[in-house]
């Protein structure tokens, strides 16, 4: 991920990420493989449509492991959540990150990324397509969650289990929100593949000539 501020300490260094972003960053990586493995699992023992997903990518073993080991990275993620979004608002990161966003600067961004010539030379910048990612990645998180809520506690939650359609209708919505967080997982390693200088600034303090 792109650096949320860069101060110059000395030549050829610059402090790039804080310590409790990258702390949140790879509690909510953890929480959220724990829980999409343990998650295929459950889905496994009661299918929604033709497809299996591979016992080797599952987690928990049995209906029963996978239930324990999904509701753990439950909590972790809605905890880490929390923690995530009370800085990034009390820091005024969260603004100064992801706002202003415009639909004209994404679709500016979106045609240099499909030619190829979307830079990333400056890692103190979110782009639009950055912004609009990431903030389509919370909003999943959070419906994911609130679905997730329905299927667990379903009679304690009647409005939300009427508002997705009842319980059938919150496991289709817990299943697609899962397959667009897989999905932006999934293109977020291809980026940092591509732009591999953004996962340094995720394990280093430090980026630049001297560490």
């Amino acid at each position: 991920m792109p650096a949320s501020t860069i101060a110059p300490t000395a030549p050829g260094t610059s402090v790039v990420q804080p310590g409790w972003l990258r702390a949140t960053h790879w509690l909510n990586a953890l929480s959220v493989v724990l829980m999409i493995a343990s998650g295929w699992r459950i889905y496994d023992a009661a299918p929604l449509f033709g497809l299996h997903f591979p016992k080797a990518l599952t987690l928990g073993g049995w209906l029963g492991g996978a239930l324990q080991w999904h509701f753990a990275a439950m909590w972790l993620l809605v905890a880490n959540g929390i923690l995530y979004l009370t800085l990034n608002l009390a820091t005024g990161r969260f603004a100064r990150r992801f706002f202003p966003l415009r639909a004209a600067a994404i679709r500016h961004d979106l045609a240099a990324a499909l030619r190829g010539r979307l830079s990333h030379a400056d890692l103190s910048h979110y782009n639009a397509l950055q912004r609009a990612a990431y903030l389509c990645a919370i909003a999943d998180l959070g419906l994911l969650v609130v679905s997730g809520l329905v299927l667990w506690k379903s009679v304690q939650f009647p409005l939300l289990r009427e508002a997705m359609g009842g319980y059938d209708g919150a496991r289709l919505v817990h299943f697609f929100t899962m397959a667009v967080l897989v999905c932006f997982s999934a293109i977020h390693i291809v980026m940092v593949a591509l732009v591999p200088q953004t996962l340094r600034t995720m394990i280093s303090t430090r980026l630049g000539g001297r560490r």
